[in-house]
């Protein structure tokens, strides 16, 4: 049995004149995570519709599992599952009768359909909610109740598709503790996600997608040191004074320097940390206090932005995707 969970080769889809996925490679292994990162229309979702043999492959050759995703769909089809970024539930039935419906539709017995809706609805935390009509559920129990739904025939491996887009924190994190559940249980996960944390928490190995193409592949931390830098967080007490602080930053340390979305932070990325040992003195001869004042590794937030240009944003690829 191939080591490989997926291999793609030049993988190519086109819409009319648009090549929405330009020659996508691939190796997933087995038994892990896989995420996939990249800006708006970068071409994640339409790679993982063809892998997943829901749009055919316009160039290229992809095997999932050791089957050829063009000539032997079925066969692929039998062996993995998708979890979209939008909900398949029927809202107007309860999570039981969901659950229920479709272990009748893979060829469950009555009793044994009930039976698996019940022991998915408590690994979910859902036993107290199965009564009730899925329209009613909050965003994190849609969730969860979409991986229970992909996963009554536990599949080798299951596409998740933005699979924590719009839910709290809680939430996310009772998302990410059923995904390493089915890790450990032996599927492999191919993930896509706009939240960077998540790859970091979750992933093995990233690949990195923007226009279509494979720009970057490896794991969090090989990604981190492709990027050539440090990375030196600063936090002012005032945040009034900080736009005076990253111009002292700019002067003595001669990079560029990004304020963040917080008010008194600031990010500056220096090749040789043996610069910033006079950045602290500066600040503090011009009479400002520092509130926390860091050099480490880049985060993985700024190696995206390094690669791409560009940070991530919510996808509606599949939206755009629908409209062609």
């Amino acid at each position: 049995m191939s080591e490989l969970a997926i291999h793609t080769e030049g993988l190519i889809k086109r819409f009319g004149t648009n090549t929405a996925v330009d020659g996508v490679d691939l190796e997933v292994r087995r038994g892990g995570v896989y995420g996939v990162l990249g800006p708006n229309g970068a071409g994640k979702t339409t790679t993982i519709r063809m892998l997943a043999t829901l749009l055919p492959i316009d160039g290229g050759r992809a095997t999932v599992l050791g089957h050829d995703v063009a000539a032997e769909p079925e066969e692929v089809r039998a062996k993995v599952s998708l979890t979209g970024q939008f909900a398949s539930l029927d809202e107007d039935l309860t999570g039981t009768e969901n659950l229920v419906l479709l272990s009748r539709l893979y060829g469950y017995s009555r009793a044994a359909a009930r039976s698996r809706a019940d022991e998915l609805l408590s690994a979910f935390d859902l036993t107290e909610a199965g009564g009730r009509q899925v329209k009613t559920f909050s965003g994190g129990m849609r969730r969860r109740m979409d991986i229970a739904a992909s996963i009554i025939v536990t599949p080798e491996l299951i596409f998740l598709d933005e699979p924590t887009t719009g839910l709290d924190p809680r939430s996310r994190n009772q998302v990410w503790e059923i995904v390493r559940a089915l890790v450990a249980g032996g599927t492999t996960v191919l993930l896509t996600t706009q939240y960077l944390d998540e790859a970091d928490h979750l992933a093995d190995r990233i690949a990195v997608i923007d226009h279509g193409k494979v720009i970057a592949e490896g794991t969090s931390g090989e990604l981190k040191a492709s990027v050539g830098a440090g990375a030196l967080h600063v936090r002012v007490a005032d945040q009034v004074r900080r736009g005076d602080a990253a111009e002292i930053l700019r002067r003595v340390l001669e990079v560029e320097v990004v304020e963040e979305s917080d008010p008194a932070a600031m990010t500056a990325r220096v090749t040789d940390p043996r610069v910033v040992a006079g950045a602290l003195p500066a600040l503090h001869d011009a009479g400002i206090d520092i509130a926390t004042f860091a050099l480490g590794q880049p985060s993985l937030d700024e190696v995206f932005l390094a690669l791409t240009g560009k940070h991530v944003e919510p996808e509606t690829e599949l939206a755009e995707e629908t409209a062609r």
